[in-house]
């Protein structure tokens, strides 16, 4: 069979990537075009559009990129009815995905969205065009089932491919760490807005620890250029390292992360964090208007209470960063009580095997 995958971002190249993996064990002779990153070509895909290309943050910068996003989505539907693919394989992205899904279903192809976007967050209305070009829908999130049964639409949780990625993973070593020192990592994001906002902020923080007794070390982000990184911390003495976050996170005692999956990546390996989020003045002003929902991270929305410190805008700034760093380092009790919160997260995401599960929906369907 053949399947055409989008993915727009970091987190979708790797959750695509192994339901790639996953479809191929069941179907060895299985094509894959593709719209992603290098763990997806990693995986055998064709990648059409690098993810580098399309992460896009922010009313703001969306607008700006109009034309670029215009064309994109044209290039899109002419790659798709010229390789006339099997099916359609939609990951997370819903902004480009959605429009796209339509087409392909009012076009005669099969559709199957996996990592439903966050209608519970906002947009509800949304559920009404998924429900009628959506031919499958896998859901990660335990919450997001009951969510699309409310709007009589029937789903399959499969759970959250993350638990397998975090479990199977095996760390390798990083140059230049200093097991006598305290090991913080900074986690900034994966798009090229957020990283140029947060981690200035990060880096001040950094520089309010001892060198004596803390080390920091940024992972870097597969799609933003060394170049970008080194112009930010140009005059600090805080490395980055590439293509090594979880090797950085099983090592770490602590982390400052920006909101997104790295939020709940870190969770899962059972680090102490604080969530860091500051967006476009605009951008913030109307999502806040928009999206409803309690909580920016991941673990606390899963959790549906306040288990990691989130630090949004104004209160996104060095001395708050330092502040909650140095409660989650020094103070025993306080640590404790996370780290058992992030197992108790563990439990409620269920068991391994999300990939596997959504690859076996996937070809079942569309060899029916």
């Amino acid at each position: 069979m053949k399947y055409y995958v989008i993915a727009g971002e970091a987190s979708g190249d790797l959750h695509a990537s192994n339901l790639i993996k996953e479809i191929k064990k069941l179907d060895a002779n299985a094509q894959f075009r593709a719209w992603g990153g290098d763990l997806m070509a990693a995986q055998g895909a064709t990648i059409v559009k690098h993810i580098r290309e399309l992460a896009f943050m922010g009313f703001k910068e969306v607008i700006a990129n109009l034309p670029t996003i215009f064309k994109n989505i044209r290039f899109c539907k002419e790659d798709i009815l010229q390789w006339k693919p099997d099916a359609v394989i939609f990951v997370d992205y819903p902004g480009f995905n959605l429009r796209i899904c339509q087409w392909a279903k009012e076009n005669g192809f099969k559709t199957i969205y996996y990592i439903s976007p966050q209608l519970w967050a906002w947009k509800e209305n949304r559920v009404e065009k998924i429900k009628k070009y959506v031919d499958e829908m896998l859901v990660i999130l335990p919450f997001e089932e009951e969510f699309y049964l409310k709007h009589n639409y029937k789903v399959d949780y499969v759970g959250h491919p993350l638990l397998d990625v975090v479990e199977d993973y095996q760390p390798s070593d990083i140059e230049g760490v200093d097991e006598s020192k305290t090991l913080i990592a900074l986690l900034p994001g994966s798009r090229k807005q957020e990283i140029s906002r947060v981690l200035p902020e990060m880096i001040k923080a950094a520089e309010l620890f001892s060198t004596d007794k803390y080390q920091f070390i940024i992972a870097g982000a597969p799609s933003i250029h060394k170049e970008d990184y080194e112009t930010i911390i140009a005059g600090s003495n805080i490395k980055v390292v590439y293509g090594k976050t979880y090797s950085l996170l099983k090592q770490a005692d602590a982390a400052l992360v920006t909101s997104g999956t790295a939020t709940l990546e870190t969770a899962l390996f059972g680090v102490p964090e604080v969530v860091c989020y500051k967006g476009g003045g605009t951008s913030y002003w109307l999502a806040k208007r928009l999206i409803k929902v309690k909580y920016i991270s991941l673990v606390n929305l899963i959790m549906d209470r306040p288990i990691v410190k989130e630090l949004i805008q104004s209160e996104c700034n060095p001395a708050n960063m330092a502040a909650e760093l140095k409660k989650l380092i020094e103070n025993k009790d306080y640590r404790a009580e996370m780290i058992g919160h992030l197992n108790e997260l563990k439990t409620k995401l269920g068991g391994k095997g999300a990939s596997g599960r959504a690859a076996k929906i996937v070809v079942n369907f569309v060899n029916a």
